[in-house]
């Protein structure tokens, strides 16, 4: 019974893959404690093909740097799954989905290193909220989409992802409860919002960007390879 939950553990955790390197941007804030183990926060700069950048959070235990400095400007290759969990606002509005990359691995890696494609990302998962599907003011066709990725006992995380072109077009046949498999980046971009007080607000939402996808069979067995 032991190993089967072993190995049921090791296949959900292969439907939720990122492998990101990139550079930490400010010193480890703390997080949070949870069975004696230490969680902290930093965000990491991950370039694209174009000039733009990815600023995307991570959340690492210090069990996994321990002896390793981690402050701004070092370049780091990190293993991982996305994240989500909901912050309460407080002032009793309505919930904000938080996501992170949550650090299973972690690797110094020099300045002069070549990363073929520093910012990857497997996700194994369902819809369950209808696609939105859309075209830009260019003209360009869009789908938005929530997946619900299983984690081990009975939690899911819950990521926005959009998709762009004949991917879009795609997503339109797409339902609730259909199952996908899909491949892509986490990006970063941020976005304004008028507060209480009329004022204006900068926040930064975080999604995946897909450049592969495929509906796959609901009762097939979750591989752990990517």
């Amino acid at each position: 019974m032991e190993g089967e939950s072993k190995q049921m553990a090791g296949n959900i955790l292969g439907n939720n893959m990122v492998n990101v390197t990139g550079k930490i941007v400010n010193d480890l804030e703390f997080s949070h404690e949870l069975y004696g183990e230490q969680f902290y926060n930093f965000i990491l700069e991950v370039p694209r093909l174009s000039d733009v950048k990815d600023m995307l959070p991570i959340t690492i235990s210090n069990r996994l740097f321990e002896g390793i400095n981690l402050g701004p400007g070092t370049r780091v290759k990190i293993d991982g799954q996305l994240r989500s969990y909901n912050r309460q606002s407080p002032n009793g509005g309505k919930n904000r989905l938080i996501l992170t990359i949550f650090a299973r691995d972690i690797m110094v890696v020099s300045d002069d290193e070549y990363i073929k494609n520093p910012n990857e990302i497997f996700l194994d998962g369902f819809i369950c909220k209808d696609p939105v599907y859309r075209t830009t003011p260019f003209g360009r066709e869009i789908s938005d989409l929530l997946i619900a990725v299983n984690r081990p006992y009975s939690k899911s995380d819950y990521i926005p992802v959009i998709a762009w072109g004949r991917n879009a077009r795609f997503c339109e046949k797409l339902k609730v409860g259909d199952r996908i498999k899909l491949w892509g980046r986490v990006q970063s971009r941020e976005y304004q919002k008028r507060g209480e007080n009329n004022e204006i607000i900068t926040r930064t939402a975080y999604e995946v960007s897909i450049t592969k996808m495929e509906k796959a069979n609901k009762d097939e067995l979750i591989s752990t390879e990517q």
